[in-house]
């Protein structure tokens, strides 16, 4: 009696044992779930950061290349027009 005594002891033992395991696992494993959505996280807004700058270099350039065209436009009409008020009509 005493044997089946400790053998239902160590059964009851073992099961608190899996079901105290099966909380940490849960634990864990929501741990975890949370520490890959924050890299994920982190990851993305790095992505975005780099796209964000690489836009800006590209409108930066764009820019750029507007004003000069503007300059070079208005350096041409510039010059055309002075050579048309040196002519006459007759």
């Amino acid at each position: 009696m005493a044997n089946d005594k400790w053998k239902r002891m160590a059964q009851q033992a073992a099961v608190k044992a899996k079901a105290a395991a099966m909380v940490a696992w849960r634990e864990a494993d929501r741990l975890l779930k949370a520490a890959r959505q924050r890299i994920e996280s982190a990851a993305r807004r790095r992505r975005v950061k780099q796209a964000l700058q690489k836009t800006g270099r590209v409108l930066k350039a764009a820019g750029k290349a507007a004003l000069v065209a503007g300059v070079a436009a208005g350096v041409a009409a510039a010059r055309d027009s002075g050579k048309r008020k040196g002519r006459r009509r007759r």
